[in-house]
């Protein structure tokens, strides 16, 4: 249902995000999963994306899975400067050729625990980076309106047994064992995005750019890709303590 889509592809709508390669294979490994689950699922009309990233990027991720299933987008957000982010992020993009059919519906709400205004007309949700920036009281009521508005669902938050990490990116996390108290034993629940690199690399916008066409850059990437799909097979308990996110895959409002 899915495309295989590179890293190095993957680096265009982040790099219009302002990210880098670390963005680029947080989509990829985030595509790996999508694309194996969705696989058997029904083609979705309408997809609602609840809450954009708290810090990095703008879910064009997200964009380019309704693009490719030609799917309606809306994107709710509490936040004007995320929504107004996201905007700036997909027009880059649209100026690299990349999104050009996509044109979300924005609806801003109170808080993203609260979504009773929006009407339960999605086939599927999807949400990345938001879960943690939510008050662990909150989260409930947030999946129990995940629930009422799709039927299936796709969360992803920043993993909160990676220190490293979230000490480095200066988000909170979301434990495994939390994201599964949370939706229950049914759903699908793991980790992924781990890069063999250290968190925190930066580079300047114009080390960013030439990555797009150095043919180092492209092998380094699609090595890349590569090791991607060898991160199942990891021990859990280095998986536990390295990779950068916890998701959960949810069907039928278990």
């Amino acid at each position: 249902m899915l495309k295989s889509l590179s890293i190095k592809e993957l680096y265009v709508p982040a790099l219009a995000e302002g990210e880098g390669v670390g963005t680029a294979y947080e989509y990829f490994a985030k595509r790996l999963v999508l694309a194996r689950w969705l696989k058997n699922q029904p083609k979705p009309a309408h997809l609602l994306i609840a809450g954009l990233p708290e810090k990095y990027g703008s879910s064009l991720d997200f964009l380019q899975v309704a693009h490719e299933l030609d799917a309606a987008v809306t994107i709710v957000d509490e936040r004007p400067s995320a929504l107004q982010k996201l905007q700036k992020s997909l027009a880059a993009a649209q100026k690299e050729r990349w999104l050009t059919a996509v044109s979300p519906q924005l609806i801003p709400v109170h808080h993203l625990a609260d979504l009773g205004e929006i009407a339960p007309e999605f086939d599927l949700c999807l949400g990345s980076e938001g879960l943690q920036r939510l008050d662990a009281s909150d989260r409930p009521e947030y999946l129990r309106h995940v629930w009422r508005l799709a039927s299936r669902a796709a969360l992803f938050a920043p993993n909160g047994d990676n220190m490293a990490h979230t000490n480095i990116s200066g988000l909170a996390g979301v434990t495994l064992a939390e994201m599964q108290e949370l939706v229950g034993p049914n759903a699908k629940t793991g980790y992924i995005d781990m890069p063999p690199f250290p968190p925190g690399i930066t580079r300047s916008d114009e080390q960013r750019e030439q990555a797009t066409s150095s043919r180092f850059e492209a092998i380094a990437m699609w090595g890349l890709g590569f090791y991607a799909r060898l991160e199942h097979f990891l021990p859990t308990a280095v998986r536990r303590s390295q990779s950068h996110i916890v998701y959960a895959l949810l069907e039928g409002g278990d």
